[in-house]
């Protein structure tokens, strides 16, 4: 069992951050700090599949016990297999609305009989070194998550956490209220009954919730572990960069004007 599923399981929280700047540099130094996880986004930056492998060793050298995350553009076999393969220790997959959608993330992730990934000499497996080492444990140490962001997908909520192999469901603030026409407004009643709803449906499928808290507001964080999110996403590294750059410029630009 990998160290971030050990940690789940015991019921501590698990922290992360995103990665959306592409830059090795950022992921190795961020990774110093003690979170759990590292996730490159690949869903809304320009980063690729060569990038996301470079950003997987910069995670590694910065501290080699930070699990090394990949939120996908979507569910597409072609392409789980691959970031898999280039080192992925887990999977946030996007806009799963649906059973089927679900289903088909652990057919793409997972490793026969309970998928269909496919078996072939990478950096997953020390490039073919530890092949069969990697496969026998690659089904239990992965971690799969689904993102809840549409409306649909929590009306589905229940076929879906009943997928054998999901571990977390991610809340996707901004597109889960967006969904509902009620784009960031994170107070109104509507939106925090359809969250409530998530936090219940996992603790009664045993499936860890989460949400990325995007602001990079500690406060906010212990707020939601409080209410009992287990896995939260702490910002990511380029709104990090634009608070603290935002702050101190408009202070020094207000003391010399």
């Amino acid at each position: 069992m990998s160290l971030l599923k050990e940690k789940l399981y015991s019921g501590k929280p698990v922290i992360g951050t995103w990665i959306n700047s592409g830059s090795p540099i950022v992921a190795e130094t961020i990774a110093q700090f003690g979170f759990d996880y590292l996730c490159v986004d690949v869903e809304h930056s320009a980063v690729d599949l060569p990038q996301v492998q470079q950003i997987f060793q910069g995670i590694r050298s910065g501290n080699p016990h930070c699990a090394q995350f990949v939120r996908l553009h979507g569910v597409d076999y072609t392409l789980v297999k691959r970031y898999l393969d280039a080192g992925a220790n887990g999977l946030i997959a996007p806009l799963v609305n649906s059973r089927e959608d679900a289903e088909l993330l652990i057919r793409s992730a997972k490793y026969p009989p309970m998928g269909k990934r496919g078996l072939g000499f990478c950096r997953a497996n020390k490039y073919g070194t530890e092949t069969m080492v990697e496969f026998d444990r690659a089904n239990e140490t992965g971690v799969i998550a689904v993102q809840i962001e549409d409306i649909k997908a929590v009306d589905n909520l229940d076929a879906i956490l009943d997928v054998k192999g999901i571990d977390i469901a991610f809340i996707g603030p901004y597109d889960l209220s967006a969904s509902m026409g009620l784009t960031a407004q994170f107070d109104h009643p509507d939106y925090l009954a359809a969250r409530n709803h998530i936090l219940k449906a996992c603790e009664r499928h045993g499936v860890y919730p989460g949400l990325h808290v995007v602001q990079p507001d500690p406060d906010e964080v212990v707020a939601r572990l409080e209410e009992g999110y287990r896995v939260i996403a702490f910002s990511l590294d380029i709104t990090m960069l634009t608070h603290v750059c935002g702050t101190a410029m408009e202070r020094i630009l207000k003391a010399i004007h």
